[in-house]
């Protein structure tokens, strides 16, 4: 029985996406993502005007004449969620923690695919598998994804974003458009996002806290790291200490950034302090712009 409390966040989550889909991200979503698609349907003889990189040089040869293949959108996309909910998500210095606001997001993406007719399926993972949900279609369905996601308690605290992706492939063997949720918190994931990106239309949501990038000089702090449950005492007053502290985690973004973009992978960065509707618009127009 799912808790009272749980399925009013559904509700309130429902409720505030319902809005964005219909008015802003339904559309952009169906430019960008639908078309994208294509499975061979047939062979036919080549007409003046066709292009020629759809010539079938095979049956051409057999039968001694130009044929071309010809290919139809496919009826559905899948889209798979694949969402780390390690503990470094329950981290949050504005109104919300990380781990709430991939929530949301989640949340508007499935709606937006389901209003497409699309199938909509979830990963969720720590530094384990924690919950599988295949892919299907349908509201129903929807709030079942939202419901897991809002539910589910991880066993693990880490995160293995490398370990999530080679079970995708096992588990999806049709292509799909995959959002990977995370604060990329996480080593040794450069091979297994290169295998999935080949198979799969793989977007990576950053979802990063300021205080994650600077510390304020608020004196001496104790920092815990929640996925490993390590704690620091630090002195946030010393100029140094900040700087080197803002020094390393923008050489990490900057090292994460450049690994993405050397395997084409789209990103849209999130942070907790400013909407994730803007970088969300951004993203899906950039695309639409790519593909049209």
């Amino acid at each position: 029985m799912v808790p009272k409390d749980i399925l009013r966040k559904v509700k309130r989550i429902e409720i505030q996406t319902r809005g964005l889909v219909n008015d802003v991200f339904s559309g952009e979503y169906h430019s960008v993502f639908k078309g994208r698609g294509m499975e061979f349907a047939e062979v036919r003889e080549y007409q003046m005007g066709d292009e020629i990189r759809t010539i079938d040089w095979n049956v051409s040869a057999r039968m001694g004449h130009p044929y071309v293949k010809v290919f139809e959108e496919e009826r559905e996309l899948t889209v798979m969620l694949v969402v780390d909910v390690s503990s470094s998500g329950e981290f949050g210095t504005y109104e919300r923690m990380k781990g709430e606001i991939a929530i949301e997001i989640c949340a508007l993406l499935a709606f937006s695919a389901i209003k497409n007719n699309d199938k909509v399926g979830l990963i969720i993972f720590t530094d384990r598998i924690e919950k599988f949900v295949p892919p299907k279609k349908g509201k129903k369905h929807v709030l079942r994804v939202l419901r897991e996601l809002l539910y589910h308690e991880p066993e693990g605290r880490g995160t293995n974003i490398a370990m999530a992706l080679e079970y995708l492939s096992r588990v999806m063997h049709r292509r799909s458009v995959v959002f990977l949720v995370s604060d990329f918190i996480s080593d040794d994931y450069q091979k297994a996002m290169q295998v999935a990106n080949r198979r799969h239309d793989l977007v990576a949501i950053t979802v990063t806290d300021p205080r994650e990038m600077e510390l304020p000089d608020i004196g001496m702090v104790e920092l815990e790291d929640a996925e490993t449950g390590e704690v620091v005492l630090i002195d946030t007053a010393d100029t140094t200490t900040r700087t080197m502290f803002g020094t390393k985690t923008s050489e990490q973004k900057q090292v994460r950034d450049k690994l993405l973009r050397s395997l084409n992978i789209d990103t849209i960065d999130i942070r907790t302090n400013i909407s994730y509707v803007e970088p969300l618009i951004r993203f899906f127009r950039m695309r639409a712009k790519r593909f049209h």
